[in-house]
């Protein structure tokens, strides 16, 4: 499948920069043709514009500074996202992302009268890969996966309806032992080889 990974962290030794090289080689060794967007790396601005804000519900988005990122997405069957989870929500790269990438007539088309969005995207599959520094209980029983329940029911339930989605988080995750990383790894690896190949 053409997969797209989209890492966003500003360290370059950092441990999800290390489990998004683990998996585009883990994809990669599978035969699938990977595509890989470094927000941090690359620059990405944030901020959505005032000519992308303006054009929002015009006739045709204001897509032009934003065109590679959005053909990318578009192009994409299989996407994999690697993030650290900052307030129980995305790096703020990440969610200006998908502010500005996730847009009308990219990710989905708008309804009549301001009614239920249509959704535009092929993927078929999702893996959101995630580091938290609190333990599994604040994010799974008190906050109840706040991250985790945004992009399966608002972002791919809306653009992406039929695609088949998994998350993997690492909880207490500030200094964790190499076996915890390495059974992690294995959790990733378990999800992407039963990605198809065709």
């Amino acid at each position: 499948m053409k997969c797209l990974v989209v890492v966003a962290h500003p360290l370059p030794d950092s441990l999800c920069r290390s489990l998004a090289r683990f998996a585009i080689e883990r994809l990669e060794a599978a035969g699938h043709q990977v595509t890989v967007e470094d927000l941090y790396g690359e620059g990405f601005d944030a901020a959505l514009t005032e000519a992308e804000r303006r054009s929002y519900y015009a006739a045709a988005f204001d897509a032009s500074s934003v065109a590679g990122e959005a053909a990318r997405l578009v192009a994409a069957e299989a996407l994999v996202l690697v993030f650290p989870t900052w307030w129980y929500g995305f790096p703020a790269i990440m969610k200006g992302w998908f502010d500005r990438v996730w847009s009308p007539g990219i990710a989905f088309d708008h309804a009549s009268n301001f009614g239920p969005i249509k959704p535009r995207l092929r993927l078929r599959r999702v893996l959101a890969v995630t580091t938290l520094g609190s333990p599994w209980w604040i994010d799974t029983l008190v906050l109840w996966q706040p991250v985790r329940r945004i992009l399966r029911i608002a972002i791919l339930g809306a653009c992406a309806r039929r695609v088949r989605f998994d998350m993997l988080s690492l909880h207490s995750a500030e200094k964790p032992a190499p076996e915890r990383v390495t059974r992690f790894e294995g959790r990733i690896a378990a999800v992407l080889d039963r990605w198809p190949t065709r």
